[in-house]
């Protein structure tokens, strides 16, 4: 790998001396003394960017200009200058990470049928990818679950995991982190990150040091910010787009302080802490915005909380939640076993950049200030359908019985039905908690709020207590530490009894890979039309993601997972009834079971060490048996399976010509959609399971493949005609053009009948009929899932109409060639009173292509009457704008490399 210095017009190169090494740096000490005046009191995360301008600044894609542009920023707190960011690597998963490869692998198919040379498409910079979500929870409960959960992945997944390790020997500069390791995010904190990166520059043989950046893949790639590395989640597109030396185009952004002060109280844990903090900024308001954590709150904040913390920037709506380089950061880089000389120079480097704090250090300068008492944390869940609702332990029962009739509209005669389980002595009832899940990267990395989950269930098993029996309990750490640490300390044996046993190092229930519940408990829930819950310690509750049969989803601390598992229903109430009858007859109260502060921070002393971080991480890409027996393909070029229903060759540079065609208006546009507010990336993107008499289902059967080896649109992300045919096919999508239904179906106006999006899509097709979609407010919000702007643009929409789009989506849908047009204030698809019969016409694309501009739709309606409104584009950057003019930004990097090449 190389970094590839630019001018330094400011003369900002320098020498760092550490342990008898020699760095090159670009100082902003330097900088301000060649002009930029004061930078001291930036942000940190500004401080980030900032160096990198000044490291690439070449005149062309980074100015001296846009280096001054950072230190205004102090004066007015915000800025409208455009930036070109490069982060000095990619972090992916393998949801996202198997279409990206794929791509790549198109895109040297593309070069070879233009005459060019494949072995050019390599990424230019570093990109791991840990294989973390292909695991699925189908055994539980017992001794062998973990084991056959893995038969099951690698079963399932051989193709999938062929092509990855071709991959792994294809491509320069990409490492493969086999499964069973743990989920990136925790496999990024606990090795992959360095906080301070280096690399040789070709042009002097120097190593240079600067900050540990990057992009990932899964928009919790946040949690690494609590290590101090700047990073936030994109679409696989875009990421694909960085790894072969694309700059990410972005403005400069606002900065929200967070300032933490106290301590938190006895009986509260971080996952209440980050609830908190999700609700607090989500109501403030920070879309599009760094938020910064700062003040004398950071001296008590162990790294685990922060990354914590971190990790739900998503939630919250940041593009990143980032914490400064401090004392702490170098003891737990320290303590995971990070090579001395980094660690050295880690609190070197930030020293001598003036991005070193600790307490009594100036406040950094912020648009604008949050402030949090840690002391004032409660026990808190947040759901029951969104991770920023949070509710206070305390009122929980009461909130639930509240949400039966307005959320879910139970009707008042059904909030106590009862419904009998099939060959089982019990019934269930409205809020019995089917799902118990220890799982997600968000908490599985916290040693705290973990060994609390195992010392709640030391204490009850002690007095006696068990899971109830139509409960369905996992434990899916995020890194093979985890059970290190819980079996040092005595804690597996009792999660086990209460069926708390490892499932799978990976995502699970967080991402819907829940598994199905057992036959006779999903069948009582269809039976009695039940509102059952799921409490996971995840960051993700959206409707129809965590499983099909689970209405109500509530994110908890892992400890309160375990109790809500014994007490069987959240209409309990944890704070004041019993959870439970003890052994001995008594009454059990949570309470009783619940850990002191001490007993966790004792626990975690006598059996956490750092041999365990050095051992599990000694031969890290290597893998189990299993992923090194694995027969794989060689070559430059990937060998196509014709038969393959898991990796297809992507249509996206079918007849790619060396110059793009013009753009062109949109005329005489169908409606394929009519959507409301808070449309995430889960009821556009395919996810979850694999229904038999969907499209995608039926096009699976047509290649002889059994209902019980579909496996999830997850794992078949690359496979296009899966895909989409996946499109807008969550069950709970709600198309306003079918009012009373849920689930992806549309009109077929021409002929007024109702049928699944995908169907409807394939007949415009037939007949060239462009599409659109319309939507309301936060469209796009969620994970980063490239497949959910993929997939549109394969199913012929031109066009995404919203009220406002969420930052990735936006972004992604520009990436492929998507229009992105955003209704002015106050307008909507209710003050125009649409109903889905409309015709649209897109004009002024054609007359020339700016930032923000004004476009022109006009609307005519079933009986037709005409208007005409003013929407404004969303293509925001003058980089985007060439991107959708090249149809796509892989189609702009792949003719931008062929043209480098001639």
């Amino acid at each position: 790998m190389t970094t590839f210095t630019g001018h330094d017009t400011l003369k900002t190169r320098r020498t760092l001396d550490v342990g008898g090494k020699s760095y090159d740096y670009f100082s902003l000490k330097a900088a301000e003394q060649a002009g930029l005046g004061d930078v001291s009191t930036l942000p940190f995360s500004l401080k980030v960017l900032l160096e990198n301008l000044l490291r690439f600044e070449d005149g062309r894609t980074v100015s001296v200009d846009d280096v001054k542009a950072v230190a205004r920023w102090l004066k007015d707190r915000r800025s409208d200058t455009e930036i070109a960011y490069r982060p000095a690597r990619v972090l992916m998963q393998d949801f996202t990470g198997v279409p990206a490869v794929a791509d790549l692998a198109a895109m040297r198919e593309a070069v070879k049928t233009l005459g060019g040379e494949v072995s050019r498409i390599n990424p230019l910079c570093a990109v791991d990818l840990v294989i973390d979500h292909s695991v699925t929870v189908d055994e539980f409960g017992g001794p062998g679950s973990f084991k056959k959960n893995v038969e099951l992945e690698f079963e399932r997944n051989q193709e999938r995991y062929a092509f990855l390790r071709w991959g792994q020997t294809a491509f320069n500069n990409f490492r493969v982190v086999p499964p069973g390791t743990g989920i990136c995010h925790q496999v990024n904190v606990e090795y992959l990150a360095q906080t301070v990166w280096t690399d040789t520059d070709q042009a002097t043989g120097n190593t240079v040091a600067y900050p540990d950046t990057l992009v990932g893949t899964d928009s919790h790639t946040t949690m690494v910010n609590g290590l101090a590395v700047l990073g936030w989640g994109v679409g696989g597109i875009e990421a694909e787009a960085a790894m072969l030396g694309q700059p990410i185009s972005m403005l400069i952004p606002e900065v929200v302080g967070f300032k933490l002060t106290g301590k938190l109280k006895e009986g509260t844990t971080a996952t209440d802490l980050v609830l908190t903090v999700t609700q607090m900024l989500r109501r403030k308001g920070v879309v599009g915005k760094f938020v910064e954590f700062f003040g004398p709150g950071l001296a008590d904040l162990p790294l685990a909380d922060r990354a914590t913390i971190a990790n739900m920037a998503p939630e919250y709506g940041a593009t990143c939640g980032i914490f400064p380089i401090d004392a702490e950061t170098i003891k737990f880089l320290t303590f995971t076993g990070r090579d001395a000389d980094r660690v050295a120079l880690v609190e070197a480097y930030a020293k001598a950049q003036g991005m070193w704090a600790e307490p009594g250090s100036p406040e950094p300068v912020f648009t604008d200030v949050l402030e949090l008492d840690l002391a004032s944390v409660e026990p808190s869940l947040a759901g029951p359908k969104r991770p920023q609702d949070k509710v206070l332990l305390s009122s929980m029962a009461q909130t639930f019985t509240s949400d039966l009739a307005t959320a879910f509209k139970v009707p008042a005669a059904d909030i106590d039905k009862a419904t009998p389980v099939k060959g089982a002595d019990y019934s269930l009832r409205q809020g019995d908690v089917v799902i118990a899940a220890i799982t997600s990267c968000t908490n599985t990395s916290n040693p705290s709020v973990l060994v609390a989950a195992g010392l709640v269930a030391k204490k009850a098993v002690e007095k006696g207590l068990t899971s109830k029996p139509w409960v369905k309990t996992s434990l899916a750490p995020g890194s093979q530490v985890v059970t290190d640490y819980l079996a040092a300390a005595g804690l597996d044996t009792y999660l086990d009894k209460l069926g708390f046993n490892l499932v799978g190092y990976g995502c699970t229930t967080c991402i819907g890979n829940s598994g199905p519940l057992p036959e006779a408990i999903s069948a009582a829930v269809e039976e009695g039309d039940l509102v059952v819950a799921a409490v996971l310690s995840g960051n993700r509750n959206f409707e129809g993601r965590v499983n099909p049969h689970t209405r109500a989803n509530y994110l908890a601390s892992p400890p309160l997972c375990v109790a809500y598992a014994l007490a069987g229903n959240v209409k309990v109430d944890l704070v004041n009834d019993p959870i439970g009858t003890g052994s001995d007859g008594q009454p059990v109260y949570l309470k009783d079971i619940w850990p002191t502060n001490q007993e966790i921070a004792d626990t975690i002393q006598a059996s956490l060490t750092p041999a365990m971080f050095r051992d599990r991480y000694s031969d890290v890409f290597a893998g189990p048996e299993e992923w090194r027996s694995i027969a794989t393909a060689t070559g430059q070029t990937y060998n196509w399976a014709e038969g393959s229903t898991y990796v297809k060759l992507p249509p996206l540079f079918e007849d790619m010509k060396p110059e793009p065609q013009p753009v062109s208006d949109v005329h005489d546009a169908r409606l394929l959609a009519l959507l409301g507010d808070s449309i995430t990336t889960d009821h556009i993107s395919p996810a979850g399971s694999i229904k038999k008499d969907s499209p995608a289902g039926e096009y699976l059967l047509g290649y002889q493949v059994r209902p019980t080896d579909f496996n999830s649109y997850g794992a078949r992300r690359g496979n296009h005609e899966v895909m989409m045919r996946g499109t807008f096919a969550n069950i709970r999508i709600k198309n306003e053009m079918v009012p009373g239904t849920e689930g992806g179906v549309t009109r077929y106006v021409p002929s007024g009948e109702v049928m699944p999006i995908y169907t409807a899509a394939m007949r415009y097709a037939d007949e060239g009929t462009p599409l659109v979609v319309v939507a309301g407010k936060e469209y796009g919000t969620g994970s980063s899932r490239d497949w959910a702007a993929k997939g549109t643009r394969l199913l012929g929409v031109k066009a995404v109409l919203a009220e406002s789009f969420e930052r990735i989506h936006r972004s992604n849908l520009i990436g492929m060639g998507i229009l992105a047009l955003q209704f002015k204030d106050g307008m909507s698809r209710q003050s125009l009173k649409l109903d889905g019969t409309e015709i649209f016409d897109i004009t002024g694309v054609e007359a020339g292509l700016t930032p923000r501009k004004d476009i022109d739709v006009k609307i005519t309606r079933a009986d037709g009457t005409s208007e005409t409104i003013q929407v404004t584009l969303r293509i925001d950057t003058l980089d985007e704008v060439e991107y959708y003019k090249n149809g796509g930004i892989l189609q702009y990097v792949l003719r931008s490399m062929m043209k480098q090449a001639a």
